[in-house]
């Protein structure tokens, strides 16, 4: 999906692209590969480069022939790209990166809808995607009944054989990745978070983890803070909506963000103060491609997606001609 995302507009204005996948999912973009050759596209205009980030990665960002990196990834790899492009040929840089998503569910929600869907934009490919609804805010109000719906959603995804049909939630990327994530579930307990559900291995094998729910989870603790980049949710309660405004804000990310009210007027009001680059309103997970998608603060700059993606791949040029025949003096 995110090669995708970025041969699109590369491709349409007339650039050739050299494309790096992670090393951990390499084997769908080498499927789209042998795809582009059937197509028929000319040899050199798509090039795919497997590799490690540290190898492969680093020499496409400071390579002196090539004028722009579109990088979706990590912040940390993210700052390595910049400082490498801008090291090298001053390259113009696109970055999406990490999130912490809020969804925001006001007292006036739809509450059947704001359940299913925080629970869809959350458990989206096992909550491995930069704008999961990793943190919920809920009104006091409907607190304690969204909890109890919500527990019961989140248990209910089938969970294996990711080729199935019948499966929502396979495993996560790797052994390393599993291990990091179930720390982050062991800290979460140490700091006094209460588990709801999950916190534990699906299975024997494979590096599948059940959905796991924290409710009544604070601003300072470790899993509000930082993303997990996994199917571990934090759900906490708020009173006013300052108060909602402000944790949605708590955050050094800034990419996605849901509000869910029957009031459209209020709800676009909300939409405005939140600091992140896209916002929906009664929906969550579903980026619309020709809308942009980028992040604030420490979650990118740049966007993909819509017309402004365009822009990002062209060069500005401005030529004066003469008409007039006539000399300057």
């Amino acid at each position: 999906m995110n090669a995708s995302w970025k041969l699109g507009p590369a491709l349409a204005t007339g650039n050739t692209v050299v494309l790096k996948p992670s090393e951990l999912t390499s084997l769908t973009t080498l499927r789209l590969g042998a795809l582009i050759k059937e197509a028929g596209f000319p040899p050199g205009v798509v090039n795919i480069v497997p590799g490690y980030g540290w190898t492969a990665g680093a020499a496409i960002s400071s390579h002196m022939d090539i004028g722009k990196i579109s990088f979706t990834g990590s912040t940390n790899a993210g700052r390595q790209v910049m400082k490498a492009a801008a090291e090298s040929n001053l390259k113009k840089v696109s970055l999406e990166m990490g999130g912490k998503g809020p969804a925001l569910v006001m007292d006036d929600a739809h509450l059947e809808d704001a359940l299913k869907w925080t629970a869809f934009g959350m458990m989206y490919n096992q909550g491995q995607i930069c704008y999961a609804c990793s943190r919920v805010y809920v009104h006091e109000s409907v607190y304690d009944l969204f909890l109890s719906y919500y527990k019961h959603i989140m248990n209910s995804f089938p969970i294996g054989d990711p080729f199935s049909p019948t499966t929502f939630n396979g495993p996560v990327a790797s052994e390393a990745h599993f291990n990091r994530i179930m720390q982050y579930i062991e800290i979460g307990k140490k700091e006094g978070a209460t588990l709801l559900a999950g916190g534990e291995r699906w299975g024997t094998e494979g590096f599948f983890i059940k959905p796991t729910v924290f409710a009544d989870v604070t601003p300072e603790m470790t899993i509000v803070k930082e993303e997990i980049f996994g199917p571990v949710v934090v759900v906490a309660k708020y009173k006013t909506e300052e108060e909602l405004i402000k944790l949605a804000n708590d955050s050094e990310f800034g990419l996605t963000a849901a509000v869910f009210s029957r009031d459209v007027t209020k709800a676009i009001t909300t939409a405005n103060a939140i600091q992140a680059g896209t916002v929906w309103v009664n929906m969550a997970g579903l980026p619309d491609p020709s809308m942009p998608f980028g992040g604030y603060k420490q979650s990118g700059i740049g966007r993909d997606f819509g017309e402004e993606a365009l822009y990002s791949y062209l060069e500005t040029k401005s030529v004066h001609v003469n008409l007039t025949n006539k000399p300057p003096f």
